[in-house]
C-alpha cells in the first residue's frame, strides 16, 4: 500500500512539474493594432489571439492593443521589424513608398469588388510575401476593408469644388489622389482623425464606411461619395527571426489560426459594407454615388497612378496584373 501511494505521489509531481514546465515555456506576445477596439479589424485580432491560444494549448498568449495604444500606426511595423513587438497588423500599402510592390491593392478601379480583390490578392501573395520576409516580417492573414469612397463637408461634382480642401492622406495613393485633384494632402493617422476633422488640420478625405461610422464623423462632415476605387487590405505579421524560432507544430497551429481568421474577417468586411452606409445616411450624412462628372476624372487619375505603379515596380508589377487578368 504504502508503495503505491510513493507511485501516485511521484506521478502527481511529475505531472505538477510537467504542468510547470509547459507555463513557464508559454510566451507573451503583444499585439498592437492601429484601429479602435470596437472596429471588425481588432475585433478580429481578438478572435485570432483567441484562436492561437487555443491551437497552441495556452504555449502563445497574444494580447491585442487596439487604437494605436501601444504602438501608433506608423510605428507598428518597424517595431515588429525590430522585435519590439514580435506580431501586430497595419495596412499594407501604407508601406509602398519604401517596397512600392505593397501598393498593389491601392490600384484605383482595377479591382472593385471583393471577389476581383481575392482575385487580386491570389496574384500578388507570392510576390509581396517574399517582399515582406525580405525586411523581416512574416505574413500571417489579410483582410480587406470595404471600397474607398469620398468624405466631404460639402457637395462636390468635379474637381472645381476640391481645390485648397485639406486632405487627410495616409499613404502615396491617398496623398496622389489628393494632388491630382487640387487638394492639400495633410499625413493623419486613423486614430487621430477625429483630432484632425475637429481642429480643421482636415477637411476630407477617401476612406471606406467603416472609418466614417467608427470615427462618428458626421459630427464634422455632410457627403460621402461612392467610389468603391480600391478594397485596401491589412495584414497580420510577425518578426521573422521569432517566427523562424517556433517549432513547427506551433507554426501550424499559428497558420490554422491566421487561415480561420482571414476568411472569417474577409466575411465580415463584406457583410458590413453596405451597413455602414445606412449608418453614416442614419446620422445625417448625404450618401451617394459619385457624380459622372467627379467619377471620370477620377478614374483618369486612377490610370496615371496605375502606370506610376508599374513604372515603380517594373516586371513584378506587371506580372501580378497579367496572372490577375488571366484568372
Amino acid at each position: 500500500m504504502k508503495s503505491i501511494t510513493k507511485i501516485a505521489t511521484t506521478l502527481a509531481m511529475t505531472a505538477s512539474f510537467t504542468v510547470g514546465a509547459t507555463s513557464a515555456m508559454a510566451e507573451s506576445w503583444d499585439m498592437p493594432m492601429a484601429y479602435s477596439a470596437t472596429n471588425f479589424h481588432s475585433e478580429m485580432g481578438v478572435v485570432f489571439a483567441d484562436k492561437v491560444r487555443e491551437y497552441t494549448n495556452g504555449g502563445i498568449d497574444i494580447t491585442v492593443h487596439p487604437g494605436g495604444s501601444l504602438f501608433k500606426g506608423g510605428e507598428i511595423k518597424r517595431a515588429i521589424q525590430t522585435g519590439q513587438v514580435n506580431i501586430g497588423e497595419r495596412f499594407m500599402a501604407a508601406h509602398a513608398n519604401e517596397v512600392p510592390l505593397l501598393g498593389w491593392d491601392n490600384l484605383p478601379f482595377v479591382a472593385t469588388t471583393y471577389a476581383q480583390n481575392d482575385k487580386l490578392w491570389a496574384a500578388a501573395q507570392g510576390p509581396v510575401t517574399a517582399k515582406l520576409e525580405a525586411i523581416n516580417l512574416v505574413t500571417l492573414y489579410t483582410c480587406p476593408w470595404p471600397g474607398q469612397g469620398f468624405y466631404f463637408k460639402k457637395e462636390v461634382n468635379s474637381s472645381a469644388d476640391t481645390k485648397g480642401v485639406k486632405f487627410r492622406s495616409y499613404n502615396t495613393a491617398t496623398a496622389t489622389f489628393a494632388e491630382e485633384l487640387g487638394m492639400v494632402p495633410v499625413q493623419v493617422e486613423a486614430a487621430e482623425l477625429s483630432q484632425a476633422l475637429a481642429t480643421g488640420v482636415a477637411e476630407a478625405f477617401i476612406s471606406s464606411g467603416s472609418t466614417g461610422y467608427d470615427r462618428k464623423v458626421w459630427e464634422h462632415l455632410t457627403h460621402y461619395y461612392k467610389v468603391n476605387a480600391w478594397l485596401p487590405r491589412n495584414y497580420v505579421m510577425v518578426n521573422k527571426g521569432a517566427w523562424d524560432g517556433l517549432d513547427a507544430a506551433t507554426q501550424g497551429a499559428l497558420t490554422k489560426a491566421a487561415d480561420e481568421t482571414g476568411a472569417a474577417c474577409s466575411a465580415k468586411s463584406a457583410e458590413l459594407a453596405g451597413w455602414y452606409f445606412e449608418q453614416l445616411a442614419a446620422n445625417g450624412m448625404t450618401v451617394q454615388d459619385a457624380g459622372p462628372e467627379f467619377l471620370k476624372e477620377l478614374e483618369a487619375i486612377g490610370t496615371k497612378m496605375q502606370a506610376t505603379w508599374l513604372a515603380d515596380t517594373g516586371a513584378e508589377g506587371q506580372a501580378i496584373l497579367d496572372a490577375y487578368k488571366a484568372n
